[in-house]
């Protein structure tokens, strides 16, 4: 059990929103097994939402984090190099989808809309790979946030589900990519739970009812349950595991 510590570890948390977020509750599982934190806001409008919760966290750096703004991202890492040099793990919470896109059919996305999905929701996470390689020089943990949507259809999930599909073999060719360099890369895959991002699936509280039903465990899942997932990921418990997709859902994605 020595083993699930974070202690002397440096992270950066991005996508924080709000004290619901699945972000958030990842970060308070790293701080509570001992790593320090960098921590991110979209934009002005969203730091007074953030800004506390990065403090209770005693977060190091705090620091504005747009990934559609030219630099903003590169500036993020370049501010953990003066601090820190170096880095630990990094937590890739960030996805967005235009509504209008997002409540279509596939079929019927635009291809701007689709264009900005991947951008935000899948390339930044290869951006923060790029970025984080030269801080990890002794090795690392890079995790990113899944859907069940990736790879079985679920019902108003639209465009997403291919934008997931994306992510999570991205997972699996940068955890090829970085292995020799001892950077391990995996994808977190919650259940359905109340988040603001999920706010935006249409007739989401649907899909929390029937995977409260269908799940094995009868339960949805916290943003705890899957911190403590996330924490264990960070860990050297996990220094052998890269590459996969690990489900926190009771179970849901085993029931047809």
């Amino acid at each position: 059990m020595a083993l699930i510590s974070l202690e002397g570890k440096r992270g950066l948390v991005t996508g924080i929103a709000n004290d619901q977020s699945i972000a958030y509750g990842c970060a308070k599982a790293f701080r509570a097994l001992g790593a320090e934190l960098a921590v991110t806001y979209l934009n002005d409008k969203a730091e007074p939402h953030v800004r506390p919760l990065a403090e209770a966290l005693d977060a190091a750096l705090i620091l504005p984090c747009d990934v559609r703004c030219d630099g903003e991202l590169e500036r993020v890492f370049a501010s953990i190099r003066q601090q820190w040099g170096r880095l630990d793990f990094v937590l890739h919470s960030i996805a967005f989808a235009p509504r209008e896109d997002l409540h279509a059919r596939v079929v019927d996305c635009s291809g701007a809309g689709f264009a900005l999905a991947m951008e935000v929701s899948c390339h930044s996470f290869i951006r923060m790979a790029k970025l984080a390689e030269p801080l990890m020089s002794e090795g690392g943990c890079l995790l990113t946030v899944s859907f069940y949507g990736s790879e079985q259809v679920v019902e108003h999930y639209n465009m997403m589900g291919p934008v997931k599909a994306a992510l999570e073999s991205s997972v699996r060719y940068l955890a090829a990519e970085l292995g020799s360099q001892g950077i391990r890369v995996n994808a977190l895959s919650p259940g359905a739970l109340a988040t603001r991002a999920a706010s935006g699936i249409n007739r989401f509280d649907e899909l929390l009812q029937r995977t409260a039903e269908k799940a094995p465990l009868r339960q949805l899942v916290t943003i705890d349950d899957i911190g403590a997932a996330a924490a264990f990921l960070a860990s050297d418990a996990a220094q052998k595991i890269t590459g996969i997709v690990i489900f926190i859902d009771g179970g849901y994605h085993v029931i047809d």
